[in-house]
Order: C-alpha cells, then structure tokens, then sequence
C-alpha cells in the first residue's frame, strides 16, 4: 500500500515579519482590507501538496534497483539462504497504489550482485565471483523472469541492437564475444590480451566499433557487428612488448605509451596520427564540450584541444572531476564539497556546498545531490551546473540515503533499515 504524507517546509528562509500599516480611513478601504484578509486566509487554507511514499517489498539485507519501470529486488530467503530476484512494476503517476509483482525467479549463487538493468526486453543482471574477479551476465525475459541465457562478462549494447560481452581478467586472456539477445547464442569471439583494457566508439549512444592493444604494440580496430579487423597500426616500432593503456573519447582513440608521460592522439577508424602531448601520469580523459579533460594519478586536470593536443589550462589541485555539462564542470574537493568551473577557462564559477551524488540511469538525466537535513531529514536537489545552483526538489523524512533517481522517481534507504519509491513532487 502507498503512505500519503504532507509537505514539509523546504529549507528556505523565513519570510520577513509583517509591516504594520497606518490605520485606513474611510469605509471604502476598510471593506478593501477586510476582503484582503479573506483572500490571504482562503490561501493559506489551500492544502499542502501531497507526497505519495510507496514501500517496497524487501528485507533490510536485500538489494534494490530502479530500471526502466520497475523496481528489482535482490532479496536473500531466510534461513535457507536462497536468493530470490523479483520485479515489481511502479504505480503509475495517477494512482499512487503498492507496487505489483510481476514476477519473482530464484537465483544459483554465483557471485555478488552489482547492478540490474532493464532493456531490449530484458532483464539483465550483473554478477561478480569474489574469489577471482570474473563477471558473469544473466538474461530475463522483462515480461514472464524465465532465464534466457547466462555467460561470462559484462554487457554492452550494439548500435545495431546486438550484445557483447565483455569478459577480461587482469591476469590472463579474456575475449569480447557478440552473443543473440534473445537466445545468448555465441556468435563470434574475439581474444583480448591480459590486462584487458579495450575501448570503445559509440554511435548513437551505443557501441559500434571496440579497440585493443596487443603486448608488441599493435593497436586494433574492429567492427562491433561482425568482430571484423578494421585497421591497425604499430605503435611499438620493433621487437619489443610494453603495456599501453587505450580509451576512445568521441573519435579519438588516446594512448598512453610506456612510462606514462605522454598522451597520444589518433583519429578513428583509420588511426592516422593526430598529435603527441607531454601530460604525465594520466589516469583517464573525458570529453569536456569542446575540451578533453586529463585526469592525473596524483591528482589535478588538464585540459586539450582535441584537434591539437594543446594544453589549454591546468589544475594541479586535488580536485577531482565529476561530471560535465554543457561547457561546464562538477568538480569535487575535501568532504565531498562540490563546485561548478567553467571548461574553457578552468575558473571557478559558483561553489555548491557539500552533496553526495545520487546514480541516474542514463547520461543525459538530471544531476541528482542529497545531503541531512534536520531533524534525520534529506535534502534533495537538481545540481544545475548551467543555472550554478543546487535547485531543492524535496525534503524526505526519516530517510537514511543510498538514493537512485530517475525523476521523477527516487528509490532510497529509510532510517530503519526499509526501502520506499517516492514520487517527487513539481
């Protein structure tokens, strides 16, 4: 069943204290104020939006996920020690009723479970072995929970609405392999070479093309539909073996040669030779609008031209970067306090305060931030990095975190160990 509670009063400041007018004189202005009063006091009569809370069905051990409709709870049977997986689909926006199952499967115990997807008509959950790191896929059918498939590996969706799984080991071979989404039917595998650090273009959201890098240095492209060998190119002159660490960013495909003190550039597909930029201990490089951002290991951003590899500006600070948006960075300091720089300048434009960044299903979903409140309150707000200000969406009672939110929607941990949906209101 759904619990409806009152608002609350949101943090904001106190309205001034009322400004005491003169006495009206004159029969005309006191029949005005008398029917003002009234006005204000219908107002205030008017009630306070309501805030639908949907509990959800699970134990305090269980492990719950927002994805496409529906709820997904991991939930452990006591004292068996089975593991059950079981959907329930959301209530709708109008009818604030409990949420439905619509279907509950038991689970082998293979691994830890570390995230639950719905898409392409399936449900796909992702497991890892705590004793050997190995990720393993199991797919549902989104309508009835029958099991389709389970493979070795962590999934990622095609441009042409294909499934490959990624199945890489740190220290030994892996393989990406294309597998039917409806069946898991095998139908090609491509041996990635240990470490197992392959990269990614995506077209429309979705993988098209993946990138390795073998132990002599050859880099190579391939196609994402077929497995097909692209191009490749020696990037180790020689008879020699190093480990080079590759990620694709847009259409750039970035290496960081050994020693990593440089950055190199190569446009996809045909790998030709861009530019080569001195920027030491490279961690990782995300698309900043116009700019690429370089992480360091030790800390600190630099930002480049894509076109050149230029250094446009540097930060050698310990802030670390946390998302971009139209031109804009989410840059996080000490305790978690965030702040809102400009990409092409690196200046500091607005700081945010103190907020715990709160998991969106997608990319492009708004920025979501919680923090306490009073009174075991969570303050929720949209981040907009655009407007440069937290913008409060609600103020949850008796609620603990460990929040997802896919808005209107937020699936959180309350204080006494339960979890609930809440509907946020406008």
């Amino acid at each position: 069943m759904s619990i409806i509670e009152l608002g609350e009063v949101r943090e904001e400041p106190a309205s001034a204290p009322p400004v005491h007018r003169p006495r009206a004189a004159g029969r005309p202005l006191r029949c005005a104020a008398v029917l003002l009063v009234a006005l204000v006091a219908l107002a205030s009569a008017t009630p306070v939006p309501e805030r639908v809370v949907t509990p959800v069905p699970a134990s305090q051990g269980a492990m719950a996920y927002l994805a496409g409709d529906g709820v997904f709870v991991v939930d452990p049977s006591v004292p068996s020690g089975s593991r059950y997986l079981t959907a329930y689909a959301q209530p709708s926006s109008t009818s604030g009723g409990s949420l439905r199952r619509r279907w509950q499967v038991r689970l082998t115990r293979t691994g830890d479970v570390l995230d639950v997807r719905a898409e392409g008509g399936l449900v796909l959950m992702l497991e890892v072995s705590a004793a050997n790191g190995v990720f393993q896929t199991t797919a549902f059918d989104a309508e009835t929970g029958q099991q389709r498939w389970q493979h070795p590996g962590a999934a990622q969706w095609t441009v042409d609405g294909g499934l490959l799984l990624i199945d890489t080991m740190a220290d030994g071979p892996g393989a990406i392999r294309r597998v039917a989404p409806d069946t898991g039917q095998m139908l090609w595998s491509e041996p990635v070479p240990p470490p197992g650090n392959p990269g990614y273009h995506l077209g429309d959201g979705q993988v098209d093309r993946f990138v390795l890098v073998q132990p002599t240095g050859e880099v190579q492209v391939h196609d994402a539909g077929t497995g097909r060998l692209l191009r490749s190119l020696d990037t180790l002159p020689g008879d020699r073996a190093a480990f080079q660490r590759v990620q694709v960013v847009g259409d750039l495909l970035l290496l960081v040669p050994p020693g990593s003190t440089r950055l190199v550039g190569y446009g996809l597909p045909g790998l030709e030779a861009r530019w080569t930029a001195d920027v030491p201990l490279v961690s990782y490089v995300v698309d900043c609008g116009d700019l690429l951002c370089a992480l360091q290991q030790t800390g600190g951003i630099q930002t480049l031209d894509p076109a050149t590899g230029t250094v446009r500006w540097s930060d050698q600070g310990q802030d670390t970067l946390a998302d971009t948006r139209q031109g804009r960075l989410l840059v996080a300091g000490p305790e978690q306090r965030y702040a809102v720089r400009d990409a092409a300048t690196g200046r500091v434009r607005v700081e945010l305060g103190q907020w715990d960044l709160v998991p969106v299903p997608e990319r492009d979903h708004p920025l979501i931030g919680v923090r306490p409140g009073a009174d075991n309150r969570l303050v929720v707000a949209e981040l907009d990095l655009v407007a440069g200000r937290p913008r409060i969406l609600d103020v949850l009672p008796d609620v603990l975190g460990g929040c997802q939110a896919a808005l209107p929607v937020l699936l959180c941990r309350r204080l006494d160990g339960s979890t609930a949906l809440w509907r946020l209101r406008p």
